[in-house]
């Protein structure tokens, strides 16, 4: 592992270039550098109202930090020179490396670096607002401080729109990837969260180039106190199976990337305002906040739109307990009915101790909680009536140690002076409500279960499916339960084979990825006698069909190349693409760990017993996944192992279908 102290955190700073390079120069005095600021050119005497270098070699010392700010033939050289003097890192700001075709001069570039680190190339750099030492050529909107959140982006646009934010979110540092050709995504966000002035880390990530250094980095982070929080476009490239298989369709796009996220223990957010307060949540109360939440506001309006907005987030909030009736009864009286969401009226508005005990009260019961509360705009009301109220919020965080969120419902309702003047300790201004409720949500992301990382990936290979009867053969090995069936090329050989399974029999024709489509599947068969040929078959499979089925589920293993391995579950058939319906988790998992992704399936009353029906044997079904992810792991040939549908009776989890893709020998 490189050392990228120096670089993140330097005491001197080279500049290379002429117009951007001058932007560096002059933001580093703005911002207060204390240490030297040399710009190097061969023909100027000064850039930024700095005295320049003629060159590299004229410096006083080796720069710990160097922008180069030239073109990408010129970076190579610079680069070299840079690195057999001794410098401790530089960021290459030139575009036209890999991403313009040019890999073998982006493989130049890292041999030039050897050893020295180097962030890009096609990267904008590094801003410390702690220490004020900016390689970073464009605008940015943060100040100095003293600790606060890292940002780390493989977009600079979107970085540099993350600092002009105005929610009162302390910035300590601003990073950039670029084409990451030398340092990654994980050892650049380990080397920001080893500052212990930074206390969470933010992310845009397009694409995670090392999945188990990820895994790694978000355990190591969690364990010192540290949250992550990311935002996570694109998609992963489908294997080429894709279009013979609903598990490559389905573990898809977002959906294997979300679940490895969640395996790591690293919330996910969908927009940079989420990213925002949800850094603010880690920052001010640590790296993760309890399911139980509690919400008050002074309307009726109020408490039902939070409850409502609430509800898609997943985040609900319990009634409070008869000890907490009764004291808030006490205060607020008769007419206000005790519940969560609260509203506790304005009968106590104004009066401080009162609004405090509520707060205090009704936040002692909960692991957290969300104070609705709206100041007037200062520039035509007067908002000191509010006052007591928002310092009830600070007193009742510091009563109990409980998180405390004073959320405005509308983010132009909280401006960042006042979040500045209010945030604390377990104290975080919020602004915007259903932004807030998706950042408190992401907050609760529960850590790596503890040394998970994710299997290896494999790379690409030639493939072939295995026809119905030797991919059955084989689960049947593994330990998965499938129906007596009997084989034969053609289908008067099958026949007599056939009379001695009981009936009703399912006929299937062998050699097609989705039999249903090709007219290759006929059910309810009391015999296969007399049954038409089918076009395409390469020969003819009959088995016992499976009675007293409460459900149909579909299971989908199959190899992923950024996150070694992936499980889908939803309910079989098409109904799991239809209601899009499903769970994706990334390989390994556990038992339990299945069991809850079955509970997380909107269908699940329908295994569950829903309106008196037989409960599916869910424990079963748990067994058949645990073995197929033991198979797969078992036999590196494997690509893929889809069963769809499994079915579940109320004591047996029987597969009746399988395909299974493995590497062409």
């Amino acid at each position: 592992m490189r050392d990228l102290r120096r670089l993140l955190r330097p005491r001197s700073i080279a500049v290379l270039g002429s117009g951007w390079a001058a932007n560096v120069v002059e933001q580093c005095a703005k911002m207060g550098f204390d240490g030297p600021v040399w710009p190097v050119h061969p023909t100027r005497d000064a850039i930024g109202g700095a005295r320049c270098f003629r060159s590299l070699a004229d410096l006083p010392a080796p720069p710990d930090a160097t922008f180069i700010g030239v073109n990408r033939h010129a970076t190579l050289d610079v680069v070299a020179e840079l690195a057999a003097m001794g410098a401790g890192g530089a960021t290459c700001f030139a575009s036209g490396w890999e991403e313009a075709g040019e890999a073998g001069l982006q493989a130049n570039l890292v041999q030039a670096a050897g050893d020295m680190p180097i962030l890009g190339p096609n990267c904008y750099g590094v801003i410390n607002y702690l220490d004020g030492a900016l390689l970073w050529p464009d605008q940015h909107g943060g100040v100095r401080v003293e600790r606060g959140v890292a940002l780390l982006s493989q977009s600079s646009n979107i970085v540099i729109n993350l600092t002009m934010q105005a929610r009162g979110l302390p910035v300590a540092y601003v990073a950039c990837l670029g084409n990451a050709a030398q340092v990654g995504l994980a050892e650049l966000a380990g080397a920001l969260l080893a500052d212990e002035r930074v206390t969470a880390l933010g992310m845009y990530v397009e694409g995670i180039d090392d999945a188990a250094a990820f895994a790694d980095l978000a355990e190591r982070a969690r364990a010192a106190g540290k949250g992550i929080v990311c935002i996570k476009s694109g998609k992963t490239e489908l294997s080429r199976t894709a279009a013979a298989s609903h598990t490559a369709s389905l573990a898809g796009g977002g959906a294997a990337s979300s679940a490895f996220l969640r395996a790591c223990g690293v919330a996910e957010v969908a927009t940079p305002a989420e990213l925002i307060e949800t850094l603010k949540i880690f920052h001010h109360c640590g790296p993760q906040i309890g399911p139980r939440l509690c919400s008050l506001s002074c309307s009726g309006g109020e408490a039902g739109l939070v409850a409502d907005l609430a509800a898609p987030f997943g985040v609900d909030f319990p009634p409070p307990s008869e000890a907490q009736r009764q004291r808030l009864g006490e205060i607020l009286g008769p007419i206000v009915a005790i519940a969560n969401p609260l509203d506790y009226h304005t009968f106590i508005w104004g009066d401080g101790p009162r609004t405090t005990d509520v707060f205090t009260t009704m936040l002692a019961g909960y692991d957290a909680g969300i104070f609705i509360i709206d100041p007037p705009r200062p520039d035509r009301c007067d908002p000191s009536s509010f006052q007591p109220a928002l310092d009830a919020v600070v007193a009742a965080a510091g009563n109990t140690g409980k998180p405390a969120f004073a959320v405005a419902s509308l983010p132009e309702n909280f401006d960042e002076a006042l979040a500045l003047r209010m945030a604390a300790p377990n104290v975080v201004p919020m602004m915007g409500l259903e932004t807030a409720l998706g950042a408190i949500r992401a907050a609760q992301t529960g850590p790596n279960r503890g040394g998970w990382r994710p299997w290896p990936v494999v790379g690409t290979r030639p493939l072939r499916m295995r026809d119905e009867a030797s991919a059955k053969a084989l689960i049947a090995a593994a330990g998965v339960a499938v129906p007596r069936s009997v084989i034969a090329p053609t289908l008067a050989e099958l026949a007599p084979l056939a009379a001695a399974l009981t009936a009703p029999l399912a006929l299937k024709g062998l050699g097609f990825a989705h039999k249903t489509e090709a007219g290759a599947v006929r059910l309810g068969l009391s015999s296969v006698e007399g049954q038409a040929e089918m076009a395409g078959a390469q020969g003819y499979l009959a088995e016992e069909m499976v009675t007293g089925t409460v459900a149909e589920l579909l299971v989908g293993l199959r190899r992923d190349p950024v996150y070694g391995a992936t499980l889908t579950l939803g309910f079989g058939g098409v109904t799991a693409e239809v209601l899009a319906d499903t769970v994706t988790l990334v390989l390994p998992v556990t038992a339990e760990e299945v069991a809850q992704a079955l509970r997380r399936l909107r269908l699940w009353p329908l295994l569950d017993g829903y309106r008196g029906r037989a409960k599916a044997d869910t424990a079963a079904a748990v067994r058949a996944v645990m073995a197929l992810q033991a198979l797969l792991q078992a036999t590196p040939a494997l690509e893929e192992v889809e069963i769809n549908p499994l079915m579940l009776t109320a004591d047996a989890a029987v597969a009746v279908d399988a395909v299974i893709w493995e590497e062409t020998e």
